[in-house]
């Protein structure tokens, strides 16, 4: 046993994470943290937050991965058997089934203004551009929405590498692009043009096809599908 080993109910109080999730709220816990709550206890060398850590680094932080995790991967790590295992099994599962069953409240994206009702509340008031994505299901139900850009008054970058990681991320299976237009301008600029054929080109490569490119602005919004540009 470590000299300076000490259990969970020794620790400072800021340190117990039942005690901190109380006190500060489940936003305020890391996620070793929140694995050490569904496992208990820890090991007579390690703490729970100690083994919630070791977890996480099966799949190198990536909670995606983790929670593709099987019985018998989680039980690799000394200190986590199997009725540990299956709470955390059991807590991943929940989480599933919710995110399923938010599906069932949004509404299926089947035209450019039901996209733009996803985007707008993520461009309101914004005084500088922005680029973000819509991630749709097999079904075309929105998975979420990722700002993966931020520029200036002009222009802002975009690096095509970072869009389909993203979409490879959450298991996407169709994007659609928008950015904003703080002058109010929806004409789309030469830039954006060649910017959406490079995208729709990879995405066709990786099986993730571009559905559309939405330009926003306070007074409305620009359809690359509705215009005949994709």
């Amino acid at each position: 046993m470590r000299a300076n080993y000490q259990s969970i109910p020794h620790w400072a109080e800021d340190d117990k994470p039942r005690e901190k999730l109380m006190l500060k709220g489940k936003n305020a816990l890391s996620d070793a943290e929140l694995i050490a709550i569904l496992i208990g206890t820890g090991s007579s060398t390690k703490t729970a937050v100690d083994l919630g850590r070791e977890l996480l680094q099966l799949t190198n932080g990536d909670l995606y991965r983790f929670g593709h995790l099987r019985l018998s991967q989680l039980c690799e790590i000394k200190g986590i058997g199997e009725s540990k295992a299956v709470s955390i099994l059991a807590a991943l599962e929940l989480g599933r089934r919710r995110k399923e069953a938010g599906y069932e409240k949004k509404k299926k994206i089947i035209s450019a203004k039901g996209a733009y009702l996803e985007f707008r509340p993520h461009f309101e008031d914004l005084q500088h551009e922005e680029f973000h994505l819509l991630f749709l299901n097999q079904a075309n139900f929105p998975i979420m929405v990722k700002q993966i850009s931020i520029g200036g008054v002009s222009g802002t970058y975009v690096d095509s590498k970072v869009i389909f990681k993203a979409a490879l991320d959450c298991s996407a299976t169709a994007i659609i692009l928008a950015h904003n237009h703080p002058s109010g301008n929806l004409k789309p600029s030469e830039q954006d043009v060649v910017l959406t054929k490079k995208l729709i080109k990879a995405g066709d490569q990786l099986e993730i096809p571009i559905l559309d490119h939405l330009i926003v602005a306070d007074n409305g919004y620009f359809s690359f599908s509705d215009n005949g540009l994709m």
